[in-house]
């Protein structure tokens, strides 16, 4: 699956200016959308995406010919890397995106002009808090080795468990790796703990008497995932992005009513089986219109979108992943996905 990380300001700033003035950085491949025969090669709206349950329905967008049927001209780009697509929209070269919300806190707190416009799904139980034999409950992490990818919405996720039992970061020994070292070195018995996402899971959880100790599941909402869009898309062709948003709804729709094709078409995409796909897609709540209304509404916890981003916001600070605070007063613009319950319901 994606790596699904937070960027550090300076990595952010060097690596798009990198991609900016040299180029080099980007998508594998392309699978242009079918374009209207109106519009013109400068009306094409360009959308990145990479491996993730919540954002291969596009995919289906783009083979079953639904951009061109909502009337958008979309040139949907493929990446490997997640991170590659971070960068790309970082350096205008893309004007969408699909992205965790901590990601573009990060991204807006270095200085990019990025919008969320949808929400595309939670993580509902791939990522996950794994423990050995002998460890029960949060509590019991108190003084144990844990490993984590440093900034990484698992690192988040560990964070959020540490504070429900009354701990902190201070209360463990914290073993910076990147995920999937992290991974092996507890299936290897080198930690008592490691923070992961699928599949990167399926590896720990080889080790004989582990657990897993708690997963996204036990904290809706913190790990969202959205389509952004520039802010300069939304300033200048608003239409488009109203139209993206309705291909995703007509997608879900084309998925519900044709589940095996598009079951196929997404395992395909993503590299696995179909089997290997449901049970990736199992962990991951796909939000439908209700969902994103109240997603985007005011609330006390992490369920809402405002609340959420103050949470990630102070979780950069302190983990010394930005400076200071992102300005996250207009990273959220719901007109979109209200104008589409508005038409739904006229």
């Amino acid at each position: 699956m994606k790596i699904r990380r937070l960027l550090s300001l300076s990595a952010v700033f060097l690596l798009s200016l990198f991609i900016a003035v040299s180029c080099t950085t980007s998508p594998q491949n392309s699978t242009s959308g079918t374009s209207d025969s109106t519009a013109s090669k400068a009306a094409t709206i360009q959308v990145g995406f990479s491996v993730w349950p919540g954002w291969l329905p596009w995919q289906v967008a783009q083979e079953e010919n639904l951009f061109a049927a909502n009337k958008v001209n979309a040139d949907l780009k493929w990446f490997d890397g997640y991170l590659d697509s971070i960068n790309a929209l970082n350096a205008g070269q893309l004007d969408a995106n699909t992205q965790t919300l901590n990601d573009t806190i990060s991204s807006v707190a270095a200085g990019s002009e990025q919008v969320i416009v949808l929400v595309n799904d939670n993580s509902t139980g791939n990522d996950k808090i794994i423990a050995r034999e002998g460890i029960n409950n949060i509590a019991d992490i108190k003084g144990k080795t844990v490993a984590v990818e440093e900034g990484t919405v698992d690192h988040f996720l560990l964070l959020l468990g540490l504070k429900k039992a009354g701990l902190t970061q201070a209360d463990i020994k914290l073993q910076p790796l990147e995920t999937g070292a992290a991974a092996a070195a507890f299936a290897a018995g080198q930690v008592d703990v490691v923070g992961a996402f699928a599949p990167f899971t399926n590896k720990a959880l080889e080790r004989p008497g582990s657990k897993e100790l708690f997963s996204s599941k036990d904290f809706p909402g913190a790990i969202p995932d959205h389509l952004v869009v520039t802010r300069k898309l939304i300033k200048e062709r608003p239409q488009d992005v109203q139209a993206l948003v309705n291909t995703w709804f007509a997608t879900l729709d084309f998925i519900r009513a044709n589940q095996e094709k598009a079951y196929a078409i997404m395992a395909k995409r993503a590299g696995v089986t179909v089997e290997e796909y449901k049970k990736y897609d199992a962990g991951t709540k796909i939000f439908s219109i209700e969902d994103n209304l109240k997603a985007f509404s005011p609330g006390n916890n992490m369920t809402s979108l405002a609340y959420a981003a103050q949470e990630i916001n102070k979780f950069l600070v302190e983990a010394k992943l930005a400076k200071q605070p992102a300005n996250i007063s207009e990273i959220f613009d719901p007109q979109f996905i209200k104008a589409y319950a508005a038409g739904k319901k006229s």
